[in-house]
């Protein structure tokens, strides 16, 4: 192993290199010593066989750690598995085909892939309001969609009943052609889409007059959807297989519903909490009293003791939201507030006078009053 460069030294960076800097390093490099732009030169072919053999090490997280740890000795020679860090470069026709696979482009024609095959039909969304009170305890909704759905004249094919696709004659069917572009490095074959067929092909010379040989008709849905309790306001519902039909025999989307949920004019939610403000006299703060209390499940009485504070929270458990997949619940925060009346007439300010007096204070001081505090 003493006669094999350092991989970080072939590549031109350091060991802190990130993934990106190797990528560019190589990317580079590669550029220079391919055999597509060096023919009949050995030494290059060499040095470009060294260079995919240390990128392959290092943009693997995995081989890179063995790397940095033990050096070559942790590939025993091999470079990895299936030499040069686990690349084949059998399949690879041309320069296009080494920028395809490893810098994520192809600078001259990026290659096409054939669309004649089976494809996912596009998913769909579809936004609902629900109410506070819905949302807390689940609820059956009918939405209605319109999606695009196979045609039932044509079965999908797009071709006027009786009649069938053609293969094209420019790409044989394969719905790709090669082409020649010249570049600074020479001349290089690169692949695009077949302009006759548009990469489908296939050619309908008759289409199907109902769906103009699209395959596909724009149609109404009813579908029915469960909405579980305890759903919070921005959450997603996923429908599978309620989306867009596939082509070829692909499968079909999805539907995605977003929730939306209204606010209430009482109750506030907090996770699976719900807070709700209640205001409260002076006199039933003072003296205590029995609440009626407004919750998700219907009234309820509510005892408070007398000397209650302004803000005191009170807890009833298990009166809250319901947990998504879960017959548990949260709690109902009661936060009482003293209500301090804004006019009052003589005979009731008399008697608050009065009040704070036997209460060894003096209403008529600034700062120090009944009416301050």
């Amino acid at each position: 192993m003493a006669d094999k460069r350092d991989y970080y030294e072939i590549l031109g960076v350091g060991k802190s290199a990130t993934d990106a800097e190797l990528k560019k390093a190589y990317r580079t490099l590669a550029k220079q010593y391919h055999p597509d732009v060096n023919q009949n030169n050995k030494e290059a072919e060499a040095k470009f066989k060294e260079l995919s053999e240390a990128y392959g090490i290092l943009s693997d997280a995995d081989k890179r750690r063995q790397y940095d740890q033990f050096g070559h000795d942790a590939f025993n020679g091999s470079g990895g598995a299936g030499g040069f860090g686990g690349f084949d470069f059998s399949g690879f026709g041309g320069f296009e085909d080494i920028f395809e696979s490893f810098m994520g482009g192809n600078p001259f024609g990026r290659r096409q892939s054939k669309k004649g095959g089976p494809q996912r039909g596009n998913d769909l969304k579809y936004a609902m309001d629900i109410t506070f009170e819905e949302a807390c305890f689940g609820v059956e909704k009918e939405i209605q969609i319109t999606r695009q759905q196979t045609c039932a004249t044509c079965s999908g094919s797009g071709a006027k009943p009786g009649t069938t696709a053609e293969s094209c004659k420019q790409c044989g069917g394969s719905g790709q052609v090669r082409v020649a572009q010249n570049t600074p490095f020479g001349q290089f074959a690169s692949v695009k889409a077949c302009d006759a067929c548009r990469g489908e092909g296939t050619i309908i010379a008759s289409p199907c007059p109902d769906c103009s040989g699209r395959g596909k008709v724009p149609k109404k849905a009813r579908i029915s959807l469960n909405i579980p309790a305890g759903i919070d306001d921005g959450q997603t519902i996923s429908l599978r297989g309620e989306g867009e039909p596939g082509t070829k025999g692909g499968p079909a989307g999805d539907l995605y519903v977003g929730i939306h949920v209204k606010t209430h004019a009482v109750f506030k939610r907090d996770g699976y909490d719900i807070v709700v403000d209640m205001p409260i006299t002076f006199a039933q703060a003072t003296l205590g009293a029995e609440l009626d209390i407004q919750t998700i499940d219907g009234n309820m009485k509510h005892a408070i003791p007398e000397g209650t504070q302004t803000g005191t929270v009170f807890k009833l458990k298990g009166k809250g939201v319901r947990h998504l997949r879960s017959s548990s619940r949260g709690d109902h925060y009661l936060r009482v507030n003293i209500d301090v009346p804004q006019k009052l007439n003589a005979k009731q300010k008399e008697l608050l006078k009065q009040f704070a007096e036997a209460s060894g204070e003096d209403a008529g001081k600034s700062g120090k009053g009944f009416f301050k505090r």
